[in-house]
């Protein structure tokens, strides 16, 4: 049995500690927020953001990042995309060599516009990386309901062992080589989502939803093609399985968010109402950002970044979006 680090108390980073305390590891939590850490001491479950579920004996609450780290084996983040630097920066003083790395955030870095393991590369280039995403509502995985992930490492056996440090019989892992498809399957899908919600909140129907997922999937496979991922892992768990569950849930913080939009209220209101980080707002502006810069056709993303900030409402995204000139499927 191994020891792990888990940085970041949210619903994701809980149902994984749950997980893995579950399976006999030793597991140390922390969270930036003192008040959720008393909080979840004294109630023994994450009543915030995973209420009901309680927390077993291997499972610990720690009040430093400090005595999370110390002595892991793993140290997983799970702090949202846009804190990941400064939560690594925080976990460096207490991170040795041996130590692998296990980062579970979906997005890109707004500015500099990179992936969070180029910003782990950024500031540690030894490190023992892997990412684990896929199709994961952390609601059910909390909850013991099977699923199914991949985790992504340049270096294969870090990924194996790492594969059989989480497996479980109610949670699968896949291993990976690609990490840049992995990390942008997991990141722009949550753009989709938001397209996919803001779809159902005017009150479209499947045919709709079919089309901005595939079509959002076309768009994601480009950029990731020009960025040197492997096609194939678009059509894997990390691709189309995490799109397909983001965007037809009603666990999916991106795609409720999407709803309030799509029925009228502000964009910003609707992040705020959702009441935990949605990473799709983000992502949009970083993903834009990032086919512009590298000459990428990405339209529903260019849409939605009109309406997040503005320029247009979601009525005549749809029509941006349905007027565009005719073409073949695959180009």
């Amino acid at each position: 049995m191994k020891k792990v680090g888990v940085i970041g108390a949210g619903s994701w980073g809980t149902a994984l500690a749950i997980t893995l305390s579950g399976k006999g590891h030793l597991v140390n939590i922390w969270d930036i927020n003192p008040e959720h850490v008393q909080e979840m001491r004294a109630n023994r479950e994450n009543v915030r953001y995973l209420p009901d579920i309680k927390f077993n004996d291997n499972l610990h609450i720690v009040d430093t990042i400090e005595a999370a780290i110390e002595g892991a084996d793993v140290v997983l983040f799970s702090a949202p995309a846009q804190f990941f630097r400064g939560a690594l920066d925080s976990a460096i003083p207490y991170l040795k060599p041996e130590m692998i790395l296990v980062n579970v955030a979906k997005g890109i870095e707004q500015k500099t516009l990179k992936r969070m393991s180029e910003i782990a590369a950024e500031k540690l280039p030894e490190a023992k990386y892997v990412v684990l995403s896929g199709p994961s509502h952390a609601e059910e995985v909390g909850r013991e309901m099977p699923t199914t992930v991949a985790v992504a490492s340049k270096d294969l056996k870090l990924a194996e062992e790492v594969q059989e440090i989480f497996m479980t019989d109610r949670f699968r892992v896949y291993t990976t080589e690609d990490v840049i498809g992995v990390e942008l399957g997991g990141s722009l899908k949550n753009i989709i989502a938001l397209g996919a919600g803001i779809s159902d909140g005017m009150g479209f129907g499947d045919n709709a939803k079919a089309a901005l997922m595939t079509r959002g999937l076309a768009e994601t496979k480009r950029l990731g093609i020009k960025l040197g991922a492997d096609p194939a892992t678009f059509a894997g768990l990390t691709g189309v399985g995490d799109l397909i569950v983001t965007c037809t849930s009603m666990h999916s913080r991106n795609r409720r968010c999407g709803i309030m939009i799509g029925e009228g209220m502000d964009p910003k209101e609707a992040t705020e109402k959702v009441g935990m980080v949605v990473e799709g707002m983000f992502t949009t502006e970083s993903a834009y950002d990032l086919a512009v810069r590298e000459g990428v056709d990405m339209p529903i993303t260019t849409a939605l970044y009109n309406v997040i900030n503005g320029n247009i409402d979601a009525r005549d995204a749809l029509e941006m979006l349905m007027g565009r000139e005719r073409r073949h499927e695959e180009d």
